[in-house]
């Protein structure tokens, strides 16, 4: 195991029994984990504390609120912090380049976008979902903020400059099977839609080298083009090389091609209200 780095993690929870465990447990090297849970009627807080956790509640209001009410509320330990989802973990080379960047990153630099690999079983869908993707997930305290984007976040009040690092985290995101992750992104869509619709974001960031600034205005332009889903299918399934991939890469594509399909439904209902 790679030394300890000093850094505080942070994990948002609601009903994560079953991922919870294997967070958890990737994260043995830490000695300052904070969980901020909103509600749960499952076993989550239990776990959390039985494994020496500090336990924070907080009604849930969106994902940006929540980091942002972590981060004023949550004793932190240490001057950095990982943010983190249950159904995510911290693997021994992750943990190599988090203590090197964090021990010897210039004052200069605020936090670091870090990118996950979607795993379906014991399948990186790498190709399939167009790695790597990026999010502001590591911090320094005080240096930054998030705002909310779509169903997610982004971060915000950046006092700095943000550096990446680059390998992955393991993203277990299907451990609740389809019919949960279609319910989870029904809802995902009408987030989606409307911030997509509302959007100002500059069209001019399609060419921005900062995936954080790029992404945004790549789905405000595709998300009105006719024929968007199918080609979304054909780019991650065919262009991207998905079919590489298995029947996981398959079954992964076809249903972002009915999600973006779904967004658009939700931003034809928001035009005619």
């Amino acid at each position: 195991m790679p030394e300890a780095p000093d850094i505080s993690v942070i994990i948002l929870t609601l009903n994560e029994e079953r991922d919870l465990p294997g967070c958890l447990d990737s994260l043995k090297w830490c000695d300052d984990i904070h969980l901020l849970d909103s509600g749960s009627t499952d076993r989550t807080v239990e776990l959390a504390k039985a494994s020496g956790a500090t336990v924070s509640v907080n009604a849930f209001q969106s994902f940006g609120q929540q980091r942002n009410w972590a981060l004023d509320h949550c004793p932190i330990k240490h001057s950095w912090v990982l943010f983190l989802d249950a159904d995510e973990r911290i693997t021994p080379t992750l943990l190599t380049e988090l203590s090197d960047k964090t021990a010897h990153a210039p004052n200069s630099v605020a936090g670091y976008y870090c990118c996950w690999a979607l795993m379906l079983g014991e399948r990186w869908l790498k190709r399939a979902d167009n790695f790597p993707k990026w999010q502001f997930r590591l911090m320094r305290v005080g240096r930054a903020r998030f705002t909310d984007f779509g169903h997610g976040q982004k971060e915000d009040q950046v006092d700095g400059e943000i550096d990446y690092i680059k390998e992955p985290y393991l993203h277990y995101a299907f451990g609740g099977g389809w019919e949960v992750w279609e319910k989870r992104h029904r809802k995902y869509a009408q987030q989606e839609a409307l911030a997509r619709r509302t959007s100002d974001v500059p069209l001019s960031r399609v060419f921005s080298r900062h995936a954080s600034r790029r992404n945004p205005a790549i789905k405000r332009l595709v998300s009105r083009l006719p024929g968007w889903p199918l080609f979304r299918f054909f780019y991650t399934y065919v262009l991207r090389g998905g079919l590489l991939e298995g029947r996981e890469a398959w079954e992964y594509c076809r249903r972002l091609a009915w999600y973006e399909a779904l967004i658009q439904k939700e931003m034809k209902i928001l035009r005619r209200s």
